[in-house]
């Protein structure tokens, strides 16, 4: 027997019992939820779509990108896991200055725009990319990097600690605001809000930050920086039957679709509203009507449910970290999650604004199919560090 050969058995055991380790560690309450979810929407997305195809177009076409999707965001979660934590630090600036090139490439002629927001980027086949989306990993990074550096015997950061990581994340928000894609500057600027809050940093900074971006709101509805149609779309919710336009019949459409299903819905294909083609984009923005009029308010919420477990496994990562990198990067995407949840949730109900969300882990979308997924993978990645931990 040659000495390579005890080595290399060395090696694969050393590798499996490694594959074992992490297979424990990991919270599979929390990835079992995720996979339910998205297995569940490719059925309602396929019911969706179908409606909005032409007779000689592939009724599968939807359902099949939708998979792949899935299936590439299951993968990009778990390389994300799989990732050392040390190099997951390393990596930030990285990921921070690629994420900024990839909004500022929406300004270039390969930016493409949808629903009047200057958002995405067009590749070859079809494929459109919409780097704010990923956006919000980088503020997560990158925030978590600068407030989680204390000095030995400090129990909050520095005030500059404070400005610097509030600097790096207006650069996206600001960027992102000024494609009119209000709906994800929203959800960046409560991420923002929550990371300073766990921080520890001084309560001044959280109450200057809600206040500020009172003002802020104010003054962009005084000078005209929101344009008419963003306003209509924010205050439609408020009175739809009173409001004018696209997003008031959104609205009505939406409600009238989860009224009319009941508790067990009218079946899948069966929707009226649905198959009527009366709820625009169903099958990304407004996925949570067709799951509520096709499988009833008991697929709804059951869906919500499976929400709330991903939420709630978040949460107990980010109470049992270990080290505040880890708790800030899982309590950002915590509240990522819970609050674009909420949104997009809210805005079918019609108690929130239409601000053209989509729904994590179920609607159809690419690019943020892979960063839910990616989300996920960063949640894997501080409990599997966590765990490893004597």
């Amino acid at each position: 027997m040659s000495t390579t050969e005890p080595q290399a058995q060395r090696y694969v055991g050393a590798l499996a019992q490694d594959r074992q380790s992490y297979l424990r560690r990991v919270d599979w309450w929390l990835v079992v939820s995720a996979i339910l979810l998205s297995a569940g929407s490719t059925v309602f997305v396929w019911s969706a779509s179908r409606a909005d195809l032409a007779p000689e177009d592939d009724p599968q076409y939807f359902l099949v990108r939708h998979t792949i999707n899935i299936v590439i965001g299951i993968a990009l979660a778990f390389g994300v896991s799989k990732l050392d934590f040390r190099l997951l630090r390393a990596y930030t600036p990285v990921v921070y200055v690629a994420s900024i090139l990839g909004i500022l490439l929406v300004y270039t002629p390969l930016g493409v725009t949808i629903a009047g927001a200057r958002a995405w980027i067009s590749l070859p086949g079809g494929f459109t990319v919409q780097p704010a989306e990923l956006g919000k990993v980088a503020i997560i990074l990158v925030m978590a990097l600068v407030l989680a550096e204390k000095r030995d015997a400090e129990n909050e950061p520095r005030d500059r600690d404070v400005i610097l990581a509030l600097a790096l994340a207006a650069v996206p928000i600001v960027l992102v605001l000024l494609q009119n894609d209000t709906g994800t500057a929203l959800i960046m600027a409560i991420i923002v809000v929550t990371i300073v809050a766990v921080s520890g940093a001084p309560r001044r900074w959280i109450v200057g930050l809600i206040g500020g971006g009172v003002l802020a709101v104010v003054v962009a509805l005084q000078v005209g920086i929101i344009q008419d149609y963003q306003i209509a779309r924010l205050t439609s919710f408020v009175n739809p039957e009173g409001a004018e336009g696209a997003a008031a019949y959104n609205a009505t459409q939406a409600r009238i679709a989860i009224g009319g299903g009941g508790w067990f819905g009218h079946g899948l294909f069966s929707g009226p509203q649905t198959q009527g083609n009366f709820v625009p984009v169903n099958e990304s923005d407004f996925i949570f009507t067709v799951i509520a009029e096709e499988a009833g308010y008991v697929g709804a919420i059951a869906f919500i449910v499976g929400l709330s477990i991903v939420l709630w496994r978040g949460m107990r990562i980010a109470l049992g970290a270990d080290d505040l990198f880890g708790r800030l990067v899982a309590t950002g995407v915590v509240a990522w999650l819970a609050f674009q949840s909420f949104q997009n949730i809210g805005m079918n109900l019609g108690i929130m604004p239409i601000t053209g969300v989509p729904l994590p882990f179920v609607s159809y979308g690419g690019t943020s199919m892979f960063a839910s997924w990616i989300a996920l993978g960063l949640l894997t990645n501080v409990r599997v560090h966590t765990a490893a931990k004597p």
